[in-house]
């Protein structure tokens, strides 16, 4: 029988041959407009010299058969130069993440331990003896030497007792760590050895699938996509913490930990503050609620668009204030820094351990109230987002312009989408940062970005009360500050 994944995958839809089909995709695309890092770019870049953008970052979406191509291209060259069979160099590949530079660095070294370190051969020769004995070491029966089975290491079982380890194993879901059955041995089964010990062709081709994945991920310029029922793989020459987006199933997601975006927090960060959030969610609930009490008199109100200055009108008074801290809203012109900044207590550290144990819960939740906030706020703007697609089809349908004539309007929402996802991924970025002087600077930062996110906000809720060339101005501003943040902090 052959095994070259080429012969393998012949009997299978190639097309749409999914590696995630039985797996769940449990992580929801959190963003509410769709795609709204495309199309903006001109309105932007017209209006500065700067176009150099922190984010920008090649990739090509690969079907099933291009990805396979690609891997078989890969391994038989690396076959033929370490003179073993394809299914050994697929494990050689797959142990030095398909590094080739570095495999043949190593094979030209060391040649045997290449070998040892890719788990297809043995450590010493002691572990290699031929047995004497025709009894399985697995159901102690006495076998005819030709139904005993065995790696490199040499240990032997019967066929039977074979066919039921990799059998068990490719239902769990195991494709290339099927290994050796002897205790302590580690040697892992090119796939030549595993395919003709599979009873039924339902389960080779679930093994091939699950090789296929394996093959995938351990490439360090491959990815998954890893939207629901989609075969794409995600193809990169630098691995990074970018954005990259499957042109199938238009799923974004981070090249690096395959999880939402989340720039500029990296991956390890990102992924303690969502666990800390599912931990501690019961304690934040309370500030999950949409409501909050006027600061001027008291009356629970409710945001109902993404901005955060609040205008309350009634016929004795009226009041401008910020959602988040409740403060005057003219003082934020200068004093926004104060408002996304959490004030450490310096003392805290000389206080008592439930003194300690409250600070650490009041930083949480002021980090995590803003987390939310924006998250809210994205949602409230694509509400705004529609509206505006609305209104624009219907100026159109009454002669009063074309789509391009308006087509900044539906632009500069889609940028303050964009700007304010950033924006929201500052905070646990800023949750985790040690205090220093490059902890102020990412707080100025953050402040200045917040600053022209609020200001375009507004202006994008009153889209018909500034004029195009103020709209898109401050489209340019508030872009401009998410880059210079994300210049100076996004993970490179």
């Amino acid at each position: 029988m052959s095994v070259d994944m080429n012969s393998q995958g012949s009997d299978s839809n190639e097309e749409d041959y999914d590696p995630n089909c039985e797996e769940e995709d449990e992580d929801e695309d959190p963003g509410d407009i769709e795609d709204y890092y495309d199309g903006v770019a001109n309105d932007v870049e017209q209006q500065g010299a700067d176009a150099f953008d922190p984010e920008e970052y090649q990739f090509t979406c690969l079907t099933y058969k291009e990805s396979e191509s690609t891997l078989n291209e890969h391994m038989a060259s690396l076959a033929a130069t370490l003179k073993v069979s394809h299914a050994v160099a697929k494990l050689v590949l797959v142990s030095f993440h398909w590094q080739i530079s570095e495999i043949l660095e190593r094979h030209k070294s060391n040649a045997a331990q290449l070998l040892v370190e890719a788990r297809v051969q043995p450590i010493s020769s002691k572990h290699a003896m031929v047995h004497s004995s025709h009894h399985c070491a697995v159901c102690m029966q006495f076998v005819r030497k030709e139904n005993l089975l065995s790696l490199a290491c040499q240990h032997q079982f019967c066929r039977s007792c074979w066919e039921q380890h990799c059998t068990v194993l490719v239902k769990d879901g195991v494709g290339v760590g099927v290994s050796c059955m002897a205790q302590d041995c580690l040697l892992r089964t090119p796939e030549d050895f595993v395919f003709p010990l599979l009873p039924s062709e339902e389960l080779k081709d679930k093994y091939r699938r699950y090789l296929f994945r394996d093959y995938v991920e351990s490439h360090y310029q491959l990815q998954l996509c890893p939207g629901a029922d989609c075969p794409m793989v995600i193809q990169v020459q630098e691995p990074k913490a970018r954005r990259v987006q499957c042109n199938r199933c238009n799923e974004v997601f981070c090249f690096k930990c395959r999880q939402m975006y989340h720039a500029p927090t990296d991956c390890a960060t990102i992924r303690k503050w969502l666990t800390k959030c599912a931990d501690d969610s019961e304690t934040a609930n309370y500030i999950s609620a949409h409501t909050k009490d006027c600061p001027k008199c008291n009356i629970c109100i409710e945001k109902n668009g993404g901005c955060n200055h609040m205008v309350m009108c009634f016929l004795l008074f009226s009041a401008d204030f910020c959602w988040m801290c409740l403060g005057d809203w003219k003082t934020h012109g200068s004093e926004y820094y104060e408002c996304s900044r959490y004030k450490e207590n310096p003392d805290i550290v000389n206080q008592s351990q439930q003194a300690q144990a409250r600070e650490a819960l009041k930083k949480y939740l002021f980090y995590f109230e803003r987390w939310e906030n924006h998250n809210k706020s994205l949602q409230l703007e694509a509400q705004t987002y529609q509206r505006i697609q609305e209104k624009i089809q219907e100026r159109v349908m009454n002669n009063l312009g074309t789509w391009i004539d308006w087509q900044y309007l539906q632009n500069a929402a889609k940028l303050l989408a964009k700007c304010r996802y950033t924006l929201q991924y500052t905070y646990p970025y800023a949750y985790y940062m040690e205090s220093g002087p490059r902890k102020k600077l990412f707080e100025y930062q953050q402040a200045q970005l917040e600053a022209e996110i609020e200001n375009l906000s507004w202006k994008v809720e009153r889209a018909d009360s500034y004029d195009r060339g103020d709209l898109e101005n401050q489209m340019h501003i508030a872009e401009q500050r998410r880059r210079t943040l994300l210049k100076d902090f996004h993970d490179t």
